[in-house]
């Protein structure tokens, strides 16, 4: 009975360290994501509001018709940057699914081997007792 309390507690506390780092590995990928859509977000704003600063101080329609292009500039660069930053946290969302996976895997082939090496024990054991 104290063999198998001993296995179960190294199982678990295996289990509880694979776990503890998948979370990690989470979390880190949820603040570098939320790290860089704050600065594109940043970025944006601050393109946004130096825009409506020069469209403030348009005064004829000449002035609008020579502001309106930049307008239209600083919207697509803030669509650029909104769209590689997203293309960016994807990415690096799917490494860290698939560092996630691999810490999995390995936790299963190391269970595996050892639940194996067990059975090999154990049958070495009744093999000698017959």
């Amino acid at each position: 009975m104290y063999q198998f309390n001993e296995q179960f507690t190294k199982a678990t506390s295996q289990f509880a360290n694979a776990a503890a780092n998948a979370n990690r590995l989470a979390l880190q990928n949820a603040e570098q994501a939320f790290g860089l859509q704050l600065a594109t977000f940043e970025e944006n704003a601050n393109a946004a509001f130096a825009f409506i600063g020069e469209l403030v101080d348009v005064r004829d329609f000449d002035g609008l018709k020579a502001v309106l292009p930049k307008g239209a500039q600083v919207v697509r660069a803030s669509t650029e940057r909104s769209f590689g930053t997203a293309q960016e946290v994807f990415a690096n969302t799917i490494k860290t699914n698939e560092a996630i996976g691999a810490l999995a895997k390995g936790q299963f082939e190391q269970a595996t081997a050892q639940a194996k090496a067990e059975v090999e024990k154990a049958t070495k054991a009744a093999s000698k007792a017959k």
